[in-house]
């Protein structure tokens, strides 16, 4: 009996204990806001002229309402990985400390209402392929793909990708080229930059279960698959330049990041010590967010040979 008491005081403790904090870490800000910047970006580099003030932020808040609610269900989904995970098993599902019902509910509520703002004063093309994305993620890419095969991250890779597509949409209410292809640019950049975190925690991975390359091909295959990912990123984001989609501060300042970017997908293949995966996972964030700053530079103030 007393054993019963006791917990329950700890199960009471715990509830008592659940904050807006709680809530607030399992929209994963960090990443929301990064995908956040590439809309932006794909806003702004639909019109020759400022993005209209209510697109802007109904677009924004839209997608990062969906967005954040496609992180909420990836936390349910993924709690018990969580829980053996030194990287993750602190989160608020996998603790405890928010139920899975509530964190649904909450889920519901975000992506709800973002569907709404989209739908309402965006336009419905934009609301739809919102949704999609939120499906790919926290779907088709957490419950079935992470489990299901190495190459989770390309296939999966393709929802975190659609962004710039999607601020595209808000603006103009059409798919054209150039926002497939700074989708494309996502995508490829998508692999190097998750499997260096993976080879950092392989063994994590391994515990969990989840199939991630290092743990089902080994480190030095998925070191070699980091480096050609990178080659092709950036040939890849060559291609924007190559299109006359950006002019000459966006060759010189994409050149300079893949060149960095390389540089570290090399060390981390042939001299790498205990912290190099890390930091070239910390470099790609890094990256991703000066290349799309870059682009957005670049159609604000030309500069051609």
């Amino acid at each position: 009996m007393a054993k019963s008491a006791s917990l329950q005081s700890r199960v009471t403790r715990s509830h008592n204990a659940v904050s807006w904090k709680d809530y607030y870490e399992m929209t994963k800000p960090n990443v929301v806001m990064l995908l956040l910047l590439t809309a932006l970006v794909g806003m702004c580099l639909a019109t020759p002229t400022w993005v209209d003030a209510l697109t802007l932020v109904t677009g924004l808040a839209g997608i990062g309402m969906l967005s954040a609610s496609a992180a909420v269900i990836n936390h349910v989904v993924d709690h018990k990985i969580d829980s053996v995970m030194a990287r993750t098993f602190n989160r608020p599902v996998a603790k405890g400390k928010v139920s899975i019902n509530n964190a649904l509910w909450f889920a519901g509520i975000l992506g709800a209402v973002g569907f709404v703002v989209l739908a309402v004063f965006v336009n419905m093309l934009t609301a739809w392929l919102t949704l999609a994305s939120l499906v790919g993620y926290a779907f088709v890419y957490t419950m079935y793909l992470k489990r299901a095969t190495p190459q989770n991250i390309v296939i999966g890779g393709l929802a975190g990708a659609a962004p710039p597509l999607l601020g595209w949409t808000a603006v103009t209410g059409e798919i054209h080229a150039h926002a497939l292809l700074l989708v494309l640019i996502i995508f490829t950049w998508t692999p190097p930059h998750f499997w260096a975190l993976a080879i950092h925690r392989e063994k994590d991975y391994a515990k969990a279960k989840v199939p991630m390359l290092p743990v089902t091909h080994g480190i030095d295959f998925t070191k070699t698959s980091v480096l050609l990912y990178t080659v092709l990123l950036g040939l890849v984001c060559l291609l924007p330049y190559l299109t006359g989609m950006s002019d000459m501060i966006y060759l010189v300042g994409s050149s300079a990041l893949n060149l960095g970017f390389l540089l570290y997908a090399i060390k981390l293949k042939f001299a790498a010590d205990d912290q190099t995966a890390m930091k070239t996972f910390r470099f790609s964030i890094i990256h991703l967010m000066v290349l799309f700053v870059v682009l957005l530079l670049d159609h604000y103030i030309p500069v051609s040979l």
